[in-house]
């Protein structure tokens, strides 16, 4: 058994962002402490992969000046300077002139939650909502064909619960997409059950 990893103290953002963190693992930044993230599942990275393209070609057929981009760096407006967070997905359609390790207002975040990451997770949901220009966040199940969304209200709050859907459509009001939910699990062993 080799040494034991020595992390730095709480840090900031900018020391985080500058920090040269051990190879071959994804960190986040929570609330100052450096978090390693757990690799990836078959499935979770399957529907990871399935999803992206999805909202991908939906947002090129649609002619949509929006991005999808895996695996962003978003920062929460509530303790911004402590804390960067790493969905699986994210859309923004703002964009960028130099490049950049957060991404800008994002108007939809994609999560799928596993069992080792489900606390974490719902951690980082709501720190997301304080993201003010964030219109929905889409939790996909890793475990059963499922949809939780979380979808902003005209008036600026958000609900107390997701909406689940376990079958038919689901219906992205943020980016104008409604896709049999099916579809996204279609590539990962869920789809035969």
């Amino acid at each position: 058994m080799g040494p034991a990893l020595k992390l730095p103290p709480t840090m900031t953002l900018p020391e985080f962002l500058a920090w040269d963190s051990p190879d071959g693992e994804k960190w986040q930044l929570v609330d100052g402490e450096p978090m390693a993230m757990a690799p990836s599942s078959r499935t979770h990275g399957a529907l990871q992969m399935e999803v992206g393209a999805v909202i991908r070609n939906h947002l090129a057929a649609a002619g949509s000046g929006c991005t999808a981009i895996a695996e962003p760096g978003i920062v929460p407006r509530i303790r911004a300077n402590e804390n960067f967070r790493i969905p699986d997905l994210a859309v923004t359609c703002t964009g960028y002139d130099t490049e950049e390790y957060d991404v800008a207002n994002p108007v939809l975040i994609v999560e799928i939650l596993s069992p080792s990451n489900r606390a974490e997770t719902w951690r980082n949901v709501w720190a997301y909502t304080t993201i003010p220009d964030l219109q929905e966040i889409l939790l996909l199940s890793a475990t059963e064909v499922r949809a939780d969304l979380l979808r902003r209200g005209p008036d600026g709050t958000w609900p107390e619960t997701a909406a689940t859907t376990q079958d038919g459509d689901l219906t992205l009001e943020s980016i104008g997409m409604t896709v049999p939910l099916a579809a996204l699990y279609r590539t990962t062993r869920l789809a035969r059950g």
